[in-house]
């Protein structure tokens, strides 16, 4: 005698061997859906079901849409997409991997295979059949290995970015010195010597605080995040001119502070330290032939946000041509011999580990504006 399985007259040879498959596919856990469309139903196997916590659930499947409704929202789009594209025969098998609505209210991640195993005398699909595997579990294991991945990343990125400052900082130091012990040998008078002295004692203590911020860098590298100072951006930036008083004179540069004496904002000592004195280097460094650098920092502060500007009169950029690259690593766009296309890649990394972005208006012999924009957080 004949059996019924799913609506389709079986024999009993094929009817022992389908409850064999089905005792297999339980014990696998390997849901199966079977569509049909005459009735527009779908038939749902016991594991596919338990899946999603309804393997009680009699009438699951009866609309057409039950598992389609619970498909994660961000995953919809691929999901259908996929099932269509095997439809119009742009695939010979339907696979795609999508979230699940779980009875808990939690997701499960799935992979959903299917192919038509019968089509309609116009050539349509009549009747589909696939299979449901729960790999939830593998997922979260990739999202893990993703995390890590991105974290040894980040960590690198962060050694990358010590190793630069340090080169970087340190250079401009030393040839400090050099410059000085220079003047220093050729000074006639005493008072000339002492005030080169001063200079280098000036210099020195630069160079120990940088040494200390790098230190302070080298001890937060293994921190998710670089420890946040509450730092007043005009006495800030006041230090910073002093430390730079040598070079700013022996360039006959002007430096404005015009930054609000009462704004502060909330960031790392070591990176706000860079990113300023590489801007007004920059700023002087690039200075145009025919005028001396005047530089103007500018602070705006407001409830949400800190807006620091640098400006100064120099050489300027051709943002139609470098644009792209103003803050790459190693991109120069001038001639100078010292050029090393560090300082910009820095200052842009040190700003964003905080948040915030930097743009920048520049015109050819015009002179260059870089606009940073931090949140006004503790975070």
């Amino acid at each position: 005698m004949s059996e019924l399985y799913n609506g389709i007259q079986l024999n009993p040879t094929i009817s022992n061997e389908n409850e064999k498959y089905q005792l297999a596919l339980g014990i696998s856990k390997v849901g199966i859906w079977d569509y049909c469309a005459a009735s527009n139903k779908i038939f749902f196997s016991k594991p596919s079901k338990s899946i999603i916590g309804l393997e009680d659930d009699a009438t699951f499947g009866n609309n057409a849409n039950d598992w389609n409704n619970r498909v994660h929202p961000e995953d919809r789009e691929k999901y259908f997409k996929d099932f269509q594209d095997h439809l119009k025969g742009k695939k010979t098998i339907y696979e795609n991997k999508h979230r699940v609505l779980h009875k808990d209210g939690s997701y499960r991640w799935i992979l959903d295979r299917g192919q038509i195993i019968e089509k309609d005398k116009n050539g349509q699909a009549s009747r589909i059949i696939g299979s449901h595997v729960d790999i939830t579990e593998y997922s979260e294991n990739e999202r893990k290995v993703q995390e890590t991945l991105n974290l040894v990343v980040k960590q690198n990125s962060k050694l990358q970015n010590f190793a630069h400052i340090v080169t970087h900082n340190l250079k401009q130091h030393a040839g400090n010195f050099e410059s000085l012990l220079s003047l220093y040998e050729q000074a006639d008078s005493k008072s000339e010597k002492k005030q080169m002295f001063d200079y280098l004692k000036t210099l020195s203590n630069s160079l120990s605080s940088t040494i200390t911020n790098l230190n302070e860098i080298v001890t937060v590298q293994s921190k998710q995040k670089a420890q946040t100072n509450k730092l007043y951006i005009s006495k800030e930036t006041e230090l910073i001119l002093k430390e730079l008083d040598y070079f700013i004179k022996d360039n006959n540069a002007t430096v404005i502070n015009k930054t609000e004496i009462d704004c502060y904002l909330f960031f790392n000592t070591s990176y706000f330290q860079s990113i300023l004195q590489n801007l007004i280097l920059n700023a002087i460094k690039y200075k145009h032939p025919n005028r001396n650098p005047e530089v103007t920092i500018i602070s705006t502060c407001s409830k949400n946000t800190i807006e620091i500007k640098v400006s100064d009169n120099g050489l300027g950029i051709d943002l139609d041509k470098f644009g792209e690259d103003i803050f790459g690593l190693y991109k120069t766009f001038h001639t100078n011999h010292d050029s090393e296309g560090v300082g910009l890649y820095l200052v842009k990394n040190q700003i964003e580990a905080f948040g915030g972005t930097i743009k920048v208006d520049s015109e050819v012999n015009k002179g260059t504006t870089f606009t940073i924009n931090i949140p006004n957080s503790i975070n």
